[in-house]
């Protein structure tokens, strides 16, 4: 059965063509007005940043010079003197890249740890004193918001040149960036278990404990596997400053241009960061249970 068509004059009519063409036209000067925003946002960022499309443009040949230029000569009826040329140091550089995933590992048990101090007490849901929240969120800010590399410089210049420092750095920061994860985690998880804890007359802490972290453990266990392989490579820059690991005869190499040196050193360090890729990606899919086979 064929509707009649609502006749356009009519007051009613007219009045929701003329609400729709007003929201339609608020809409269009609300995307103008973002557009604009972010373009003066790159404009001002591009000025800042002092980019030049022509000096970019006319020295862009370097990069992949400098690519070819760190290739090895690596020829098929030579292969095995060449590869062993190329590797000559694998050894002390083994030892080395052994040492930055340890320092990569013990930073981020210490910074699981801290953030998990620290994430129920910044979590609004957990927690009844506002003060103690964004005292929490404040101090879990001020700990990742300093990159590790200015936390290395500064224990470098405290406790010496080594590991230590650039493991303490780690630790730092990564309890800042998981314990933001870990409250964001907490506040979305279902209230009722915890309430009923309350209820039965638990203490905070054994609310948390039995309520809350079984609710999220998958997720803080994820998130920590995730940051230990960001932190593998960030323990590879901070041996530029002392710090410990390989990062210190990687920044050698480059300075003293010895450029099959440096590419060896960053083979080995994008295989090790692959291989603890793919070993954390089937931990985390046993820890929740999905099939790892397809």
């Amino acid at each position: 059965m064929a509707t009649l068509p609502l006749p356009t004059d009519a007051p009613a009519t007219r009045r929701l063509l003329d609400a729709y063409r007003a929201e339609q036209a608020a809409k269009r000067i609300r995307t103008l007005i973002f557009a604009a925003a972010t373009l003066a946002a790159c404009l001002l960022a591009a000025w800042m940043g002092e980019v030049d499309l022509g000096t970019f443009a006319e020295n862009f040949h370097k990069f992949p010079n400098y690519i070819l230029s760190i290739t090895p000569q690596l020829r098929w009826a030579t292969l095995g003197e060449d590869v062993t040329e190329w590797y000559w140091g694998w050894k002390r550089w083994g030892r080395l890249l052994i040492d930055t995933v340890l320092i990569a590992y013990a930073g981020t048990l210490l910074g699981f740890v801290g953030g998990l101090m620290l994430c129920f007490t910044a979590s609004a849901n957990l927690t009844a004193r506002r003060w103690l929240v964004l005292g929490a969120r404040r101090l879990l800010e001020i700990q990742r918001s300093v990159p590790e590399l200015v936390y290395a410089l500064i224990f470098v210049v405290a406790f010496g040149l080594g590991p230590f420092p650039g493991m303490l750095a780690i630790a730092i920061h990564t309890t800042g960036a998981l314990g933001k994860l870990f409250a964001e985690v907490n506040e979305n998880i279902d209230l009722k278990p915890v309430d009923g804890m309350y209820a039965s007359g638990a203490s905070w802490f054994q609310a948390m404990r039995f309520a809350v972290v079984p609710q999220v453990l998958s997720n803080y266990v994820s998130y920590t596997l995730l940051r230990f392989e960001i932190n593998v490579r960030g323990a590879a820059v901070l041996g530029f400053v002392g710090a410990g690991g390989i990062g210190q005869d990687l920044l050698s190499a480059i300075r003293q241009f010895y450029l099959p040196d440096v590419s060896a050193i960053l083979l080995m360090i994008v295989v090790t960061v692959a291989v603890i890729d793919i070993a954390t990606e089937r931990l985390r899919h046993a820890l929740i249970g999905l099939d790892t086979r397809t």
